[in-house]
This record gives C-alpha cells, sequence and structure tokens, in this order.
C-alpha cells in the first residue's frame, strides 16, 4: 500500500479470520429448488429478522423501490481438448483479449484470442490442440494455439475452419457451463437452465449472479403490479469471485477485475428515482457503487477519455475523493455519454467493499449466503456490520441452504 490515507490503512489491516464462521457441507446446497420462488427468504430491517419465502418479495420492499438485476449470461466457459497421447487439456475461458469487447469477440467468424485458465498444463508442450465440432449438420475443427503462456492466465488463440459460425454459436456447442466448484460435482442438464437468471441476457460471465437465480416472471410481474421499478446493468461475474483471500489481512489481497456496462437510459432512471435503490446481488451492488466513483472521475476530471474509464481498488476509500453528491456523479456520467455521443460506457472495477467503505447509491440488497472468509462477505458486513454474523448464526441453525443453489436474504435499512 503506498498510499498513506487513513481509511485505506484501516480497511487495509482488516483481517480475513474475523470473516470465519463454520460452514457444515450439508448446509451447501448442492441443487436448487424444483421451483426457484420457492426459496426460503430472510428478512433482515434495521436489527429486525423475518423468515419469509421469496415468492413474497414484493411485499418487504420499501413503497417503489428501484431494483437493479445484473442481467449478464454465463457462457460454457470450459473446453475440453485431448491430444494424440491421450492427455486430457481443459480451457477455461475468462475475459476477450482480442477482440476485447465481449460482443465483438463472440461475433469473431475466424478467430479469437482470451486470457484463460489451463488445466494440466504441464502436459501441454505448446502444440495446437483440435476438437472436431458438429453444428447443424456441418462439422468444424476448432484450434486452440498458446499465445502466451503462463501460470494464472494464458492467452489462448481459437481458430475454426468454417467462418459462417460465429465464436458464441463455437463455445455453445464446445464448452461445459461452468457450476461453483464447491459443488463438487459435474455439469448436469438441468445445470443449463437453472444456472441463469430468467432474464439473463448479455453472455460473458464464468459464474452467474446467484441472487437472481430465485427471481420467476411471476415475481417479476408482482414486483411491476405493486408499483416497483426494475433497471438492468450488465457485470461479467469473472473466475476470481470464488477466488479465496490468502493473506491475513486483505492489504496482501488483489481484487479481481470485472467488466461491467451501463446505458444512458439506466443512468437517467437512477438519477431521478426518489424511493429506495436495491442492488439484486453483490453484482449489482459493486458495479453500482462503481458507478459513483467513476462519476466522481468525471465530475473531477471532465475531459477523460472513453477508454481511461476504470475504479481502483482502494480509491473508494481516499478520503479526498469522497465529496461529491451521488447527483453530481451521476450527471457528470451522463454529460460524459453525452459529450462522447455514445449510448452506454462499458468500465471495469477492481471496487472492495469492506467494513469502513460508505454506501453512496445502494440503500438495500437482495443476496445469498456466501462462503466463510470471502471478499463477498467482506461486503456484506460492509452494509450489516456485526450483524452479519448473527443472522448467519440464525440461518444456520434454521435450515437455511447456503451459496450458489442456496436460499437468500433481503437486507434493508432507514
Amino acid at each position: 500500500m503506498e498510499n498513506d490515507n487513513r481509511l485505506v490503512k484501516q480497511v487495509a489491516n482488516i483481517s480475513i479470520g474475523d470473516f470465519a464462521y463454520e460452514l457444515p457441507d450439508e448446509k451447501i446446497a448442492k441443487y436448487p429448488l424444483v421451483e426457484r420462488d420457492q426459496s426460503k427468504l430472510l428478512v433482515w430491517k434495521n436489527g429486525r429478522i423475518q423468515d419469509s419465502q421469496f415468492r413474497n418479495l414484493p411485499e418487504h420492499l420499501p413503497v417503489g423501490s428501484l431494483l437493479v438485476f445484473n442481467n449478464t449470461r454465463v457462457i460454457r466457459a470450459r473446453l475440453h481438448f485431448q491430444k494424440e497421447t491421450g492427455a486430457k487439456i481443459e480451457i477455461f475461458c475468462l475475459d476477450p483479449y482480442d477482440p476485447s469487447d465481449y460482443q465483438m469477440s463472440f461475433q469473431s467468424t475466424k478467430s479469437c484470442i482470451w486470457k484463460c485458465m489451463i488445466g494440466n498444463q504441464k502436459k501441454w508442450k505448446g502444440e495446437p490442440l483440435k476438437k472436431t465440432l458438429t453444428i447443424d449438420g456441418a462439422e468444424i475443427e476448432l484450434f486452440a494455439e498458446q499465445i502466451e503462456p503462463k501460470k494464472d492466465k494464458s492467452l489462448i488463440q481459437f481458430s475454426w475452419n468454417n467462418d459462417e459460425f460465429e465464436f458464441a454459436r463455437i463455445i455453445e456447442n464446445a464448452g461445459i457451463l461452468p457450476i461453483p466448484p464447491y459443488l463438487n460435482r459435474e455439469t448436469e442438464t438441468s445445470d443449463l437452465e437453472r444456472y441463469q437468471t430468467v432474464y439473463s441476457k448479455i453472455k460473458g460471465s464464468v459464474a452467474a449472479p446467484t441472487a437472481g437465480l430465485h427471481f420467476t416472471e411471476k415475481v417479476i410481474h408482482h414486483l411491476e403490479s405493486e408499483g416497483h421499478q426494475l433497471a438492468e446493468l450488465t457485470l461479467h461475474v469473472g473466475a476470481g469471485t470464488f477466488q479465496p483471500v490468502k493473506s491475513e489481512t486483505i492489504s496482501g489481497h488483489e481484487m479481481h477485475s470485472e467488466h461491467f456496462s451501463v446505458s444512458h437510459d439506466f443512468l437517467l432512471k437512477l438519477i431521478r428515482h426518489s424511493g429506495k435503490k436495491i442492488a439484486v446481488g453483490t453484482t449489482s451492488v459493486r458495479t453500482l457503487e462503481s458507478i459513483y466513483w467513476l462519476g466522481v472521475q468525471v465530475y473531477q476530471n471532465p475531459e477523460m477519455e472513453y477508454g481511461e474509464l476504470k475504479v481502483s481498488q482502494w480509491e473508494a476509500y481516499l478520503e479526498s475523493e469522497s465529496q461529491v453528491s451521488v447527483h453530481d456523479s451521476i450527471q457528470s456520467l451522463i454529460v460524459f455519454l453525452d459529450r462522447h455521443q455514445v449510448s452506454y460506457f462499458s468500465a471495469s472495477t477492481q471496487i472492495i467493499i469492506a467494513p469502513g467503505y460508505q454506501f453512496r447509491i445502494v440503500d438495500g440488497m437482495i443476496t445469498n449466503f456466501h462462503q466463510p472468509q470471502s471478499t463477498l462477505l467482506l461486503l456484506i458486513s460492509a452494509f450489516l456490520g456485526e450483524e452479519w454474523r448473527r443472522i448467519y448464526n440464525y440461518a444456520l441453525s434454521h435450515d437455511y441452504r447456503f451459496l450458489s443453489y442456496g436460499d437468500s436474504n433481503l437486507f434493508l435499512t432507514d
């Protein structure tokens, strides 16, 4: 940590060991319930805990709430190749590199390069790998070649011998949908539907925004009929969401970077809404709060370029950066988009939300139960304070199901 800011130091010195709790394996939901909205819902409001069901969510929300959904869609990111020697290599696609834009990469018709994790990398000596696919009766050969091998993220060039098919079709047919490693099982047919939200649209995630898995079309219609407003943004969830904090304090943890997109219309809805803003999932929380900090950057430097939009890990804790109002921050982004004559912006965020963080936009959140000693639990604690432990102890003793396919929470403060 080079910056000597007091709040940065305070947050950086938080011990991850303070966020441990015992999670028995039998409490981890290995499969989803038959009906999405039949999951349990723990409602916490200013210290009071109430048991409910997710289908009753609309009646627990403040009148006229704005719910913000992450409409990302999980891709079939795990690709299995077999060498002539019989050795099996897994390539896990993380982020597009060339072209770096998700949509452009998925629209590629000859080749593209992705940042990937490699399984059994020692067995891959650098020769191109080949996999034969059949799509709509056409036989296609998919090749993978190492451009820049590394231990953590390698650059892999994919190419295929039929330019009638975009990479989106290739990976959809060649890949396997990744499910969380703590489920300790292989992906099954049911996961292809149930590990996607019903409102997922924009391909790019390697993990689902799991708070959204509880929603059904019926619940969404109920929300609208009760007068709540709905809005969507996109954050592509990376594999880093499962990355454990290995350092004793969070100063030694490098937060993973994730890409998100927000539209001009979304910003207008956000700035005009006078009611409570409820984030559906921690990915929506991170995006909403990152929007504020991007707006601060643009407010302080109106001439910054489109490609410079990035939130670093610690800038949210720099006291000199925190005096801009939410209205001025969002308005600055709206003006920024107007100046560049674009209808949306894309950016990346490494923001780490931990105890000591002051929420700017989020008034409440819907979220699942998270792993011990995870950055997601740090985020929950930032919102709840020490109440997180009482809530988790209550859930463990009242038969709540944990993690991605488990039950959910609604956290609200006045």
